[in-house]
């Protein structure tokens, strides 16, 4: 009977840990919760740059550009946004060993998110075509990014030994795109110009379709899957 009743006893009291434990866990500061894919991981703040008119950062950027990547098979090359940076910094030989794993030159698109102060831009390269193309959500254009990017290729096609791609390249700045209307949404439209671009899909979305785009791509981090 005592032991019965110590049983009764102990049962009680680790339902109640249990209990305590639950309600710690869910009165817990969300600043914990975090995303994981690969070598990428979003806070609760990195997710939080997707809502209302808040500008999306690098984090938000580079993770989606992997789940780019993975939706294609690798087909296409997604550069983290650092890249551009590095290489007006360092030159070429500053971002070489970017590619040591990666032969750009099997690729059929490379797409290259260009961050210049407050606002982004995108580049891509069409290897096939040998076409640079410039993307701009405020019909900016920034020709010495470009330009940056043309030769880096250049150097890139000398260092891997392509001699095909060390000469005939074309610069194309599109403007027949879809532009923002206001001075927020310059990084999501640039994900969606990714997104489109490396689907092959036309770009038919418009600034009115920005806050079911952000919560679109809330959905496709949290769930580390692109969208059909």
């Amino acid at each position: 009977m005592y032991v019965l009743f110590l049983s009764s006893v102990r049962k009680l009291f680790v339902c109640a840990e249990v209990t305590k434990y639950r309600s710690g866990l869910a009165s817990a500061p969300m600043h914990y919760f975090k995303v994981t894919y690969n070598k990428h991981t979003l806070t609760l703040d990195d997710l939080s740059t997707l809502e209302n008119q808040n500008w999306v950062n690098d984090q938000v950027i580079n993770m989606y550009g992997e789940l780019i990547m993975d939706a294609v098979n690798h087909k296409v090359h997604f550069f983290n946004s650092f890249f551009h940076r590095q290489l007006v910094a360092k030159g070429y030989e500053g971002v070489k060993r970017w590619t040591k794993k990666v032969d750009l030159f099997t690729k059929t698109l490379l797409l290259i998110p260009i961050h210049l102060e407050i606002h982004w831009s995108l580049i891509t390269v069409d290897i096939g075509k040998q076409h640079i193309n410039f993307y701009d959500s405020q019909g900016i254009v920034f020709k010495h990014a470009v330009d940056n990017i043309l030769r880096y290729i250049l150097a890139e096609a000398k260092e891997k030994k392509q001699a095909m791609y060390q000469k005939g390249w074309k610069t194309i700045v599109n403007k027949s795109i879809p532009q923002q209307k206001n001075d927020s949404d310059c990084g999501v439209f640039v994900l969606e110009y990714c997104k489109c671009l490396a689907l092959k899909e036309p770009l038919q979305f418009t600034q009115e379709d920005m806050p079911k785009v952000r919560k679109r791509i809330y959905k496709e981090l949290c769930e580390c899957k692109l969208q059909a």
